[in-house]
């Protein structure tokens, strides 16, 4: 008997567990652990190239209280490629406030830039609310004929071969009565959170940093206008350290670090619950105490994310505290690095060495954010008046050296994998700008589109790459245009003039972009932009980024 699922399941299938982990028939190309918006945005990414995705959530019904509340200007990226605009969403929220860190008596120790536009188009910092945005991704599946869910389906075992995977596992019905089921599929992903079923299936360790720290979070819904300015800010008071930060429109969030010696149990009761709320000036009269849970902030990344055709991602692959707002959106990045790899691999375009690169990427870019986070827990998780003291005294010295320059959070770049290291901007996102094309004016990736995209200066398409290259390109779904002042004969005006200054800045005139919106190369003239591409199109099949210039194309 199925469990509980969005979509008729796939007709049950007559192989033997043998056969269909070994070049038999699939019943997925990729079965995803976890539904959550991890695995939710794999399983949309997929599905939209036409791929047979199955989740399968322990879980009968999806949890529907608040965790994550901001995403960055990245994310904002990812989210408007499925029609979401987080800028004229009425689900989500924008505060062009610096984020402060101030001591018990009100002076600034440090400030972090969330109040400006970042290079990719974006506002740097957005506010929501993740039952409601998981709910929006979940109705994207949906609508898509490739993606299942079966709700209610706790994965038990991973038999693992060349072809294939079988997960078996147990499935609670509607009427509450259990069955044991199997699922086969070409990949299996692993978005199962932190106590992750397939991270421990798959033998892969986690790194420990040794950052616990048991903080209670207090989700309210004003029922009536709040205002606080700033709009987000840490209290680093060792009498109590506080968060306080929008909670997405129409909620607020309190965040309160329990101190040594205290029940967490205690802590969480709605009586504690308003006391702890009372110098802020919410009561039960003004407001309603949506969720009140004690959460243990850790910090954990895996050394390896793959093993065969397993792999992690999400909370099952890392783990931070969520002092920089970057946790779910590290999870995000990794279901937009694994879906373009795996949608390559399954079309038969790209080896499936390519998955290597995965875990390689993204290890060394979520690992810069959880040691930011830990930087900012050590500098509010004080609970020692005279430890608080010695802080005070040595970030508000530095604060004035620094004139007050928030700190730029924006400085991530990958590890080792497919992309030219040495190339001036390999490895970092893409800046985006305003552009015109075809009549139509707006973000570059919706006038032009999204995927791989060599875009450069002074040169039409045909000049800049060879015949089989730009073949190579199209079977890729990529693309290749000009860039240049309005006005011009280029294929994209540059009308604000980002594109320009980029270049200019790096002292280049071409860039070649990846599905994920990254940067693979850069290059000053056609000849190393070739041979750029060439390297590219060798990793595809490789999983790396060497440059063999006696391979170079010709026409």
């Amino acid at each position: 008997m199925t469990p509980t699922d969005s979509r008729p399941p796939a007709a049950a299938a007559t192989h033997t567990a043998s056969d269909r982990t070994h070049g038999g028939t699939f019943d997925a190309d990729v079965a995803v652990v976890g539904g959550g918006p991890v695995g939710t945005l794999l399983a949309v990414l997929l599905g939209q190239q036409g791929h047979r995705v199955t989740i399968v959530e322990k879980w009968p019904e999806f949890y529907a209280q608040p965790r994550a509340v901001t995403f960055d200007h990245e994310i904002a990226r990812i989210l408007s490629s499925l029609g979401i605009d987080s800028e004229n969403d009425p689900a989500i929220g924008v505060h062009d406030d610096i984020y402060y860190w101030k001591n018990a008596a009100g002076q600034t120790l440090l400030e972090v830039d969330w109040a400006s536009m970042a290079a990719s188009g974006w506002r740097t910092r957005y506010w929501f609310s993740q039952p409601d945005l998981e709910k929006r991704l979940r109705g994207i599946a949906a609508a898509l004929p490739t993606v299942q869910f079966r709700q209610g389906w706790e994965a038990t075992s991973l038999e693992q071969s060349e072809a294939g995977i079988l997960i078996r596992g147990t499935a609670r019905t509607a009427d509450g009565t259990t069955a044991e089921q199997q699922l086969s599929a070409r990949y299996v992903v692993g978005a199962d959170g932190a106590n992750s079923f397939v991270r421990k299936a798959l033998g892969l360790d986690s790194d420990d940093h040794g950052f616990f720290f048991d903080w209670l979070i207090l989700d309210m819904i004003p029922k009536k206008p709040m205002h606080f300015s700033p709009s987000a800010w840490q209290l680093c008071d060792p009498a109590r350290p506080t968060t306080i930060v929008p909670g997405g429109p129409g909620r607020r969030r309190w965040e309160f670090m329990v101190l040594p010696g205290e029940s967490p149990e205690e802590l969480s009761s709605p009586e504690s619950a308003w006391r702890l709320l009372e110098p802020w000036n919410v009561t039960p009269d003004d407001a309603e105490l949506e969720r009140s849970a004690v959460y243990r902030f850790q910090a954990r990344c895996a050394e390896t994310w793959r093993a065969g055709r397993g792999l992690i991602a999400g909370d099952a692959a890392h783990l931070m505290p969520p002092f920089a707002g970057e946790g779910m959106c590290a999870g995000l990045r990794d279901s937009v690095a694994l879906a373009w790899r795996l949608d390559l691999i399954l079309n038969g375009k790209a080896g499936d060495a390519l998955l290597d690169s995965y875990g390689e990427e993204r290890k060394v870019h979520v690992r810069h954010y959880i040691d930011f986070s830990m930087d900012l827990g050590k500098i509010i998780c004080i609970a020692d008046p005279a430890e608080a003291a010695e802080r005070d005294r040595r970030m508000i010295a530095e604060h004035a050296v620094s004139n007050g320059v928030p700190v730029d959070t924006d400085i991530a770049s990958l590890g080792p994998g497919l992309w030219r290291q040495g190339s001036a901007h390999a490895g970092e996102l893409s800046v985006q700008g305003v552009v015109e094309a075809n009549g139509r004016r707006g973000r570059f990736d919706d006038v032009v589109g999204r995927g791989w995209t060599v875009v450069g200066r002074g040169m039409t398409g045909v000049d800049m790459l060879t015949s089989r290259q730009a073949q190579r390109l199209e079977s890729l779904g990529g693309r290749c245009v000009s860039i240049g002042a309005p006005g011009t004969d280029c294929d994209v005006a540059d009308v604000d003039g980002t594109y320009t200054k980029w270049f200019d800045d790096l002292d280049i005139n071409f860039v070649i972009v990846r599905p994920d919106f990254y940067v693979a190369a850069t290059a000053s003239d056609a000849a190393a932009l070739r041979e750029s591409l060439d390297a590219m199109f060798d990793g595809l099949r490789a999983g790396t980024f060497e440059l063999h210039p006696h391979l170079a194309t010709t026409k």
